[in-house]
C-alpha cells in the first residue's frame, strides 16, 4: 500500500469544517495521499461519439451506450470519486449511495470549434447548489470541479469563477479539482510542457487540491521526464494526468506507473480507457488502475488484476 499523506487543510477552510475536509480527503484519497479520479463528465464534453461507434480500438461495446454504464462502473470498480455533472447525479445517486462524487460545475461540447471562438465554459450552478444536494440527499458529494482553457480570451472569466468555486468549496468543506488546458487560437501547442507547468502553476495560486492537466509532449523527450517540471510547479497542488482516448491495457497501465514513478503525479484521472469496455472489463480495469495508484502495484501484477488472474479486495484500502 501507497505511504499514506498528512491531510494539509488549506486556511480558508473554517475551523469548524475542517474535520470535514480531512475525512472528505481520507475519502478520496482512501488514506493514501493519491486520487484515482473516475471522470465521467463526457456525456456533455464528447456528446454521445464517445459512447456509441467506433473509436481508437475498435467498437465501443453496448455497455457504453447506458449512462447507467458508468455509475456501475463507480459503484462496482475502485475508484476514488466518480466526476460527473450535477443531473447525472440528481438522477443516479440514489442507486449508487456507495459511490464518492465530484460534481462538475461547468462543462462545454466541443461543437464550437476553436478556431471559430475562443473556448469558454460557463459555470452552470455554484458550489452552494452542491451543498444543498448532499445535504437533502445524503450522498457522499466530497469535493466539486471545474475547466478553465488558458489562453482563452475568455480566460479572466473562468479564472474567477475557478477562484470563487475552490473557496466557497473549502467554505463547505469540500475539496476542488480543477480542469485546466491551454487551449485557444493564442495557443500553438496544447501539450508543450511549459505550458503544463503553468497551468498546475495557477492551479496552486488558485488554491484548488488536484488539477488535472494533459500529458506533455515535446520532441525528442521523454514525457514522464518533462511532466516533472508540471509536478514542481504545482507545489502542495496535487497534479494528476488525463487519461487521454483509449488504448491499450499494458501501454495505459506503464504510462500511468511512470507519471507517478518518475514524473511525481499523485494520481490519475480516467474516463474512456473505463467507460468504453465492457462492465466486467471495464471493472478490472479500473481495479488495475487503482491497484498502481493506491497500492504501488508494478506494471506486471497490475495487468493480473486486469486480466483476472489476480482478484484482490480493493475495497479494504478505504
Amino acid at each position: 500500500m501507497a505511504n499514506g499523506m498528512d491531510v494539509q487543510i488549506p486556511l480558508d477552510v473554517p475551523k469548524e469544517k475542517r474535520d470535514e475536509y480531512a475525512e472528505n480527503f481520507e475519502a478520496m484519497t482512501h488514506g493514501t495521499g493519491r486520487l484515482m479520479l473516475f471522470a465521467g463528465d463526457q456525456k456533455v464534453e464528447h456528446l454521445n461519439k464517445d459512447f456509441v461507434g467506433k473509436y481508437e480500438l475498435g467498437e465501443i461495446p453496448a455497455d457504453d451506450a447506458d449512462p447507467e454504464h458508468l455509475f456501475r462502473i463507480a459503484r462496482q470498480g475502485t475508484i476514488g470519486v466518480f466526476a460527473t455533472q450535477i443531473g447525472m447525479v440528481a438522477k443516479y445517486g440514489n442507486d449508487y449511495r456507495d459511490v464518492n462524487y465530484l460534481v462538475k460545475l461547468n462543462s462545454k461540447t466541443n461543437l464550437v470549434k476553436k478556431d471559430t471562438m475562443d473556448p469558454f465554459s460557463n459555470l452552470w450552478l455554484d458550489v452552494e447548489a452542491v451543498a444543498r444536494l448532499k445535504q437533502d440527499s445524503g450522498l457522499r458529494i466530497p469535493a466539486v470541479g471545474y475547466t478553465i482553457y488558458l489562453g482563452s480570451a475568455y480566460e479572466p472569466q473562468m479564472l474567477e469563477q475557478a477562484a470563487r468555486l475552490v473557496n466557497d468549496a473549502h467554505r463547505h468543506g469540500m475539496l476542488s479539482v480543477l480542469w485546466i488546458y491551454p487551449r485557444g487560437k493564442s495557443v500553438a501547442d496544447e501539450k508543450d510542457p511549459h505550458l503544463i507547468a503553468g497551468a498546475t502553476g495557477v492551479a496552486l495560486t488558485l488554491g484548488s487540491d488536484f488539477v488535472k492537466v494533459n500529458y506533455p509532449k515535446a520532441e525528442g523527450q521523454e514525457s514522464s521526464e518533462i511532466f516533472k517540471e508540471a509536478v514542481v510547479a504545482a507545489g502542495r497542488t496535487r497534479v494528476v494526468a488525463a487519461g487521454g482516448s483509449s488504448t491499450d491495457a499494458r501501454s495505459f497501465l506503464q504510462r500511468l506507473h511512470d507519471q507517478i514513478h518518475i514524473s511525481g503525479a499523485i494520481g490519475n484521472a480516467t474516463g474512456r480507457n473505463l467507460h468504453q469496455k465492457p462492465l466486467d472489463e471495464a471493472v478490472r480495469m479500473c481495479d488495475a488502475i487503482s491497484a498502481i495508484t493506491l497500492a504501488d502495484y508494478p506494471v506486471d501484477e497490475a495487468i493480473k488484476v486486469y486480466e483476472g488472474s489476480e482478484c484482490l479486495d480493493f475495497k479494504t484500502l478505504v
